[in-house]
């Protein structure tokens, strides 16, 4: 087993979770139960940390979550082509009219 990442959020280690599991990566959360403990031991001492199982996946792995961080990234304002609205970056379509983001 190799560790994958670690982080605040539990929300974020399950995102990653699920990214691996729909490639077929397995993988193994740790401390997912421990932020009760926070404040008796260090705070990043008890942070959730994905590990993935077979080692061999760890390249795919880490290509994977350093690609969806990417793809995450907010991107510049666009205006619609058919309605004129302005959207913000991370929309693929309008909000107003639903016309996708070319």
């Amino acid at each position: 087993m190799k560790k994958l990442i670690s982080s605040s959020s539990i929300v974020d280690i399950a995102h990653y979770r699920n990214l691996l599991s729909s490639e077929g990566i397995e993988t193994f959360v740790r401390n997912e139960h421990l932020g009760s403990i926070v404040g008796e031991i260090p705070f990043s001492e008890v942070w959730p940390e994905l590990w993935v199982v077979n080692d061999l996946d760890y390249d795919r792995a880490r290509q994977l979550i350093d690609g969806s961080v990417v793809e995450e990234s907010p991107k510049a304002p666009w205006r619609c082509a058919s309605c004129g609205t302005e959207n913000e970056g991370q929309f693929a379509a309008c909000w107003s009219c639903g016309t996708h983001h070319a």
